[in-house]
């Protein structure tokens, strides 16, 4: 089982900058990918970076690319997600999620991920 407990979330402007975390329970963290979707108000829940166990693979969603960066400490127990350049249309409320991987693998689909935070709350101001 693996608790995961997302912060950081808050209100800026836009082409400001924030950093997520997610804090993770459990001693097999460094066994899970990592991932990071985000729900818009009527709309679907949406793919956004994913992270590798080893984070050495890396996957970003088209509209991010460029703009966050998705990094884990083993050590720490904690995945974070990096977002510069913010913009209005990034407005959403943002999960961690876990996956039981090995190797390289890394997720896009949320139907791959077996555990998901609470998340938080992200408002960027046009």
């Amino acid at each position: 089982q693996v608790q995961l407990v997302e912060s950081g979330g808050g209100l800026v402007q836009a082409g400001g900058s924030l950093r997520l975390s997610c804090a993770a329970s459990g001693r097999t963290f460094s066994s899970y990918a990592m991932g990071w979707f985000r729900q818009a108000p009527g709309k679907e829940r949406e793919f956004v970076a994913a992270i590798s166990w080893s984070g050495f693979s890396t996957y970003y969603a088209d509209s991010v690319k460029g703009r966050f960066t998705i990094s884990r400490d083993n050590a720490k127990n904690t995945v974070y997600l990096q977002m510069n350049s913010l913009k209005p249309e990034d407005t959403a409320v943002y999960y961690c999620t876990a996956a039981r991987a090995t190797g390289s693998d890394a997720y896009t689909s949320s139907r791959k991920y077996d555990y998901w935070g609470q998340g938080t709350q992200v408002t960027v101001s046009s």
